[in-house]
């Protein structure tokens, strides 16, 4: 029996993968030292892996089965909503997230404070958008030869 594996799942899957593992070497640059290792799961910074992920899988299936068909649309569509939510959907929250946190701070409350997952800025979204198209153009002349 042979192995198939999906190009569209590879990409998606790859592009996860270098946006968590660029958020490690990004978080170690600023922090001046290789123990960030949070960084390979948590969500937020650069570059976000949630547009790479999708961004990878549109533009996979924008290659392979063509930039008409209605399944690219649809990914065109889940790409953009996903885009839209981490940069002001949840960036909003976090923010006010940060404020509540503060507030609590402040207030020397005895409340355990949350984890504020930040969302995104525009230059995180376009850095993960950028590694995702590039890494489903990579993925697409792979399954060529």
């Amino acid at each position: 029996m042979e192995l198939v594996v999906s190009p569209y799942l590879i990409a998606a899957a790859s592009a996860w993968v270098l946006a968590q593992f660029f958020k490690y070497l990004v978080a170690s640059i600023k922090a001046k030292n290789m123990r960030q290792f949070r960084q390979f799961y948590l969500s937020g910074n650069m570059p976000s892996a949630h547009s790479a992920t999708v961004v990878a899988l549109a533009t996979t299936i924008g290659l392979l089965d063509g930039t008409g068909t209605p399944l690219f649309a649809l990914a065109a569509l889940f790409a953009a909503v996903v885009m839209y939510d981490a940069l002001m959907v949840r960036r909003s929250s976090g923010e006010q997230g940060a404020a509540l946190l503060q507030l609590l701070v402040d207030a020397k409350s005895k409340i355990l404070p949350p984890r504020v997952a930040k969302g995104h800025t525009p230059y995180e979204v376009l850095a993960g958008a950028l590694l995702g198209l590039v890494t489903g153009l990579v993925v697409f002349f792979a399954t060529l030869g």
